[in-house]
């Protein structure tokens, strides 16, 4: 899809997932050792009173969900996050969904190849509790644009 297909108010939805406890504690081992997502064991002592899934380690699942929904968007690369807020942690056993919905279209006034795309994102809880948000803002090619490739 490119970017004149986009419309405002444009809403989606993925699949659910389950987060364990065996990839929260693998991945922060690998990408962000701190006790609380790393040591299940000492972890029992923090506020969490368990692991808990790192930011990045849930921004991670959100751009696997993401790519399932989204890949067919024509996007020439993402320029920013705005408005990120970790609302809940993540925990071993939660199942989580990614919602995406368009808020603002923005027409390029210098580049007849590309518009600008502000996505409203939540990382949601099976109960509806959204765990993450954030406006995603993404360069996206227009008709002209491919034709140019």
């Amino acid at each position: 899809m490119c970017f004149e297909d986009l419309e405002v108010g444009d809403f989606r939805k993925s699949r659910s997932r389950s987060v364990t406890r065996d990839e929260i504690v693998e991945f922060a081992r690998q990408y962000d050792p701190q006790w609380f997502h790393s040591d299940p064991e000492a972890a029992k002592d923090s506020v969490f009173g368990e692991v808990v899934a790192s930011g990045i380690h849930v921004l991670a699942m959100w751009r696997q969900l993401d790519h399932e929904i989204n890949s067919d968007i024509d996007y020439v690369c993402g320029i920013g996050w705005d408005e990120m807020r970790l609302h809940r942690a993540i925990r071993s056993g939660d199942v989580i969904h990614v919602t995406s919905r368009i808020v603002k279209l923005i027409p390029s006034k210098s580049r007849d190849d590309r518009g600008t795309a502000l996505t409203r994102y939540a990382v949601v809880l099976e109960d509806g509790t959204e765990a993450v948000t954030f406006t995603s803002i993404n360069l996206v090619y227009t008709r002209e644009g491919r034709r140019r490739d």
